[in-house]
């Protein structure tokens, strides 16, 4: 029997809270059985995804105010690691699937998103690799970068009982203000970062145009599965805006 995934694609109406608060719901209502396995793809709003870790760093709320001085909505993110940005030039990415023991299959999820990543990349002509650049931001071992120059794509991982969460965010314009933004982020939180690691997808493929992007990611998941479109789930998006609240900042 072939593999089916919906293919959901838009982002949350609401805040950057709201639309991590719709992937903690697809999250759960795939755990429960109630929702199949599904790819959402979009291109998000303005906003710097804080870790819980990052709350504990004494830097914190400077690193927050920083955020929002320059427009960036601070919301806390579904997965570890640390701050990342997400622009209107990122493409982001939210793969939920169900997991009979999500425990044990992290790195083969991992492994598997990296490979999709590095493919959609290689297809588009990047010399996409896995594996993080010295002092890159939110650094991690299934991270793709560029040429093992510029780093491209972070990914991270939340599990629950029956299901998982393999999300990411692609750089594909402007990685300068990507740059601008986490320098002083990285400086308060007190954590490495080389502002020269970020990269773009537009730097490595001059001309390319943000469809081609989205278009190569999902076609390397309709290589390994039957896909079919569908709309965001009005319930789905009615509980991630009650829900909202966990992944807010609150202002000082």
């Amino acid at each position: 029997m072939t593999r089916e995934i919906r293919v959901l694609r838009g982002g949350h109406p609401g805040t950057a809270a709201c639309d991590t608060a719709l992937s903690a719901v697809l999250l759960e209502a795939v755990g429960r059985g109630e929702f199949p396995e599904c790819l959402r793809v979009w291109w998000p709003r303005d906003a710097l995804a804080f870790s819980v870790l990052d709350r504990r760093r004494e830097g914190f709320a400077q690193a927050v105010q920083v955020a929002r001085d320059v427009g960036f909505e601070p919301f806390l993110r579904l997965t570890g690691g640390h701050a990342a940005v997400y622009t209107t030039e990122t493409l982001a990415f939210a793969w939920t699937l169900p997991a009979r023991d999500s425990q044990r299959d992290v790195g083969a999820r991992f492994d598997a998103i990296a490979a999709l990543v590095t493919g959609a990349l290689g297809d588009l002509g990047v010399d996409a690799r896995v594996g993080p650049v010295p002092d890159e931001y939110c650094p991690g071992a299934h991270s793709v970068n560029a040429g093992g120059r510029v780093k491209l794509v972070g990914v991270g991982q939340r599990i629950v009982r029956g299901a998982a969460h393999v999300g990411g965010v692609v750089v594909f314009r402007g990685a300068e203000r990507v740059r601008r933004v986490l320098a002083p982020v990285y400086a308060r939180l007190e954590l490495p970062f080389a502002p020269e690691t970020v990269g773009a997808v537009e730097d490595e493929v001059p001309g390319i145009e943000a469809p081609a992007l989205e278009k190569a990611f999902v076609a390397r998941f309709r290589a390994q599965a039957n896909l079919v479109e569908c709309e965001l789930p009005s319930d789905a998006l009615a509980q991630a805006e009650h829900g909202a609240f966990r992944h807010r900042v609150a202002e000082p």
